[in-house]
């Protein structure tokens, strides 16, 4: 009888197949669960965390959050023209509305 047996090439293959499951393993839940504060992120980074948004939209909404101050609550992303409520409902769940921190004025 012929008897198969595995090369160290084909274990070490397999070894490194699974660590690399297991290291995805562990790493999507944790990517999958981090939050992003729309009144402090870049637009990189809104890209990257939120469903939908592409690094355009990413732009507008640091745009519209420059030009008329900070957002109040998740509903305020839709006043952004391309954010309709079908993209803040997918993404409801990563989005933290923090008040943005103001810079005290001195007196003059």
């Amino acid at each position: 009888m012929l008897r198969i047996v595995p090369c160290r090439f084909q274990t070490m293959r397999l070894l490194q197949a699974f660590l690399l499951a297991l290291v995805f393993a562990f790493a999507l839940p944790a990517a999958a669960n981090a939050q992003v504060d729309i009144n402090q992120a870049d637009a990189k980074t809104l890209a990257n965390a939120l469903v939908g948004v592409g690094l355009v939209k990413a732009e507008a909404i640091v745009a519209w959050r420059e030009r008329n101050g900070p957002f109040r609550n998740v509903e305020d992303l839709s006043k952004v023209r391309g954010i309709g409520p079908k993209t803040i409902e997918a993404n409801r769940a990563v989005i933290v509305v923090h008040p943005a921190t103001a810079t005290p004025t001195s007196p003059s």
